[in-house]
């Protein structure tokens, strides 16, 4: 008999390859479309429920909109402070900031563009005082925000209790302002004089006519073109300059951020002095732009809405400004639905905001899997007819 032992072979395990991440423009673009078309679809059926055919009120949705230069100019009218808004949560969310006090920096930054050209409308002209209204609505909106900033930084504050508790703060004080000390005598509204016409941002039908087109009067206004401007700034600060990337790595490991060296308070102090100051710019398209005088309850839930675009738009300024069109279409359309459709109330558009911030948001990965699996498949199936 022999000594020879035999061995027994273990059977191997298959390993399969990992699969690579998604690519970017799958995850930043696709990922969003899916989250948004569940959403869409929910509220449809939310919408066939109450009576009304979703297709008809998607019809209607699109042409209240997108239909012709009157309702276009109220969609990114909306959409001009929705960028704005978004941009100020993005910048916060990047050094792990959780900014909602949009709300209280853009009304306090309106307040500051409105008490510089009540001071100087009677005495400069345009030129000279566009830019300063730009600096004051800055400079007022991070003013709003560098109280909740330094609290975060120096006395361990939470930014979301403090910028929330603002809000509600400015909202006071802009109310004792208007009722008690601008209001002219013998006068009911709490409101401040108008502004002479150099205080006056223009119109977009008033600039357009000027290259031959003819649009409709709207409020939407010049203020348009600097949103946009905002959001290559941002671009550009964020991924092409040192503070920017100082910025992403306190808000992406801060242990880390500091063993290289970077100071993670001066990081909360800048992001959020930039956040407030973006918010502020809210104030100016409204007081500046569209009312010509400082008023109450300009704000109209901007700084909350921000907050679902800066979300669904993963915090870049591209997808920022697709996320404030939708959000404008869903406003301006919403509003014409509800004139439609008795049965469709103002509520029904919040509702539909909802779901879509609920997809969007808290959601937001829900899909992924989903989409994955059809991507790798036809990767593989791509792959496999060209060996």
């Amino acid at each position: 008999m022999s000594d020879t032992t035999m061995t027994e072979e273990k059977p191997k395990k298959k390993i399969g390859m990992a699969k690579p991440p998604l690519p970017a423009w799958m995850d930043y673009g696709v990922l969003p479309l899916v989250n948004i078309l569940f959403a869409l679809f929910i509220s449809g059926i939310i919408i066939w429920l109450i009576g009304i055919n979703p297709f008809e009120a998607l019809e209607w949705l699109i042409i209240g909109s997108l239909g012709g230069s009157y309702e276009l100019g109220y969609t990114l009218y909306y959409t001009t402070n929705f960028i704005f808004t978004g941009l100020a949560v993005a910048i916060a969310f990047h050094a792990n900031l959780f900014n909602i006090g949009g709300e209280g920096q853009a009304y306090i930054g309106g307040l500051g563009v409105g008490l510089l050209i009540l001071a100087v409308d009677q005495y400069l002209p345009f030129w000279m005082i566009l830019p300063l209204a730009i600096m004051a609505s800055a400079a007022f909106g991070a003013a709003w925000a560098s109280v909740p900033a330094y609290l975060q930084a120096y006395r361990g504050s939470h930014i979301v209790i403090t910028t929330i508790m603002f809000n509600f703060i400015a909202s006071a004080l802009m109310t004792y302002l208007l009722v008690d000390v601008m209001r002219g005598k013998g006068q009911m509204s709490p409101e401040s004089r108008e502004f002479a016409e150099a205080g006056h941002l223009p119109f977009m039908h008033e600039f357009m006519a000027n290259f031959g087109f003819d649009l409709a009067s709207t409020p939407l206004n010049v203020t348009f073109f600097w949103a946009l401007t905002c959001c290559v700034f941002l671009w550009l600060f964020i991924w092409r300059t040192r503070w920017g990337y100082e910025l992403r790595s306190v808000g992406a490991n801060e242990p880390a951020a500091v063993y290289a060296g970077v100071n993670p308070r001066r990081i909360v102090m800048m992001a959020m002095l930039i956040s407030g100051g973006l918010a502020g710019f809210v104030g100016m398209n409204e007081i500046m732009g569209v009312h010509h005088k400082i008023l109450l309850n300009f704000v109209s839930g901007y700084g909350f809405t921000g907050i679902a675009v800066s979300l669904m738009g993963r915090n870049h300024p591209v997808g920022i400004i697709l996320a404030s069109l939708l959000f404008g279409i869903l406003y301006q359309g919403g509003a014409e639905l509800a004139f439609e459709y008795s049965e469709f109330t103002r509520e029904m558009v919040v509702t539909i905001q909802g779901l879509i911030i609920l997809f969007c948001g808290a959601l937001a990965y829900m899909t992924k899997p989903f989409v994955a699996n059809i991507y790798y498949a036809i990767t593989l199936s791509k792959n496999g007819k060209e060996a």
